[in-house]
């Protein structure tokens, strides 16, 4: 499809994190403060070397097992990547509540200048705007306190439906949502396997959040202003 909307899509659902919110300050930035008030020697260049890792590694367990998920799985996934990434802190349980806690708040992430007026105007053309991404219960806090995202009406989130993206289920959850027959639903993301190729996968329309040209073999978009 072209990067702008034809006329048969009916709902528009964007990934969250990556693609419509972006931690503030970056996520190696917050580790490194939070490790090092407890004791860590790593760099925010070492952690962010080490968070790719442990959370590579989550996502190959997540696919062995079929991309099955819940609050525990996700609450457990996160434990496990703050005790790899800074596992020389003084104290571990704390490290990992501040942590965990840091990315619930609203103020810990920000969107880019255009996502309210694209999100406004998507609505203004009777599209129904959803977020659907592979996160938990914070999700819920971090949107609603964000004023970018008010003209969101739908919200999966995969903890809640239990099925972690690309698995087919999560984006039935997206269908069953938006009450929507899938090639009347785009879906906007920045991971080419998770959002792009698991929506095409589902029957949907697809576009490639992907401001850098990484991916230029799928259909790519480089700012949501090209939505319009």
């Amino acid at each position: 499809m072209s990067r702008s909307i034809p006329p048969e899509i009916a709902a528009v659902f964007f990934d969250a994190v990556g693609t419509l919110i972006h931690p503030r300050p970056d996520a190696a930035s917050v580790y490194a403060e939070v490790g090092q008030r407890l004791g860590s020697r790593h760099t925010a260049e070492e952690i962010a070397q080490r968070f790719r890792s442990a959370f590579h590694l989550r996502e190959e367990e997540d696919r062995r097992e079929g991309w099955r998920t819940d609050e525990e799985r996700e609450l457990r996934r996160w434990r496990e990547i703050v005790a790899e990434v800074l596992d020389d802190v003084t104290d571990r349980a704390g490290c990992f509540a501040a942590l965990y806690d840091h990315f619930r708040r609203p103020e810990s992430w920000e969107c880019a200048a255009e996502t309210g007026p694209v999100l406004r105007e998507l609505a203004r053309r009777g599209l129904a705007v959803g977020l659907a991404s592979n996160f938990d219960e914070r999700l819920r806090h971090v949107a609603a306190g964000l004023p970018e995202l008010r003209p969101v009406r739908h919200l999966v989130i995969s903890a809640e439906v239990g099925w972690r993206k690309p698995a087919p289920a999560f984006f039935a959850a997206v269908r069953a949502a938006a009450q929507l027959p899938p090639e009347r639903i785009l879906f906007i993301g920045d991971d080419p396997e998770n959002d792009f190729d698991g929506a095409r996968a589902a029957g949907m329309h697809a576009l490639l959040f992907d401001a850098k040209n990484r991916h230029s073999d799928r259909t790519r978009l480089a700012g949501l202003t090209e939505l319009l």
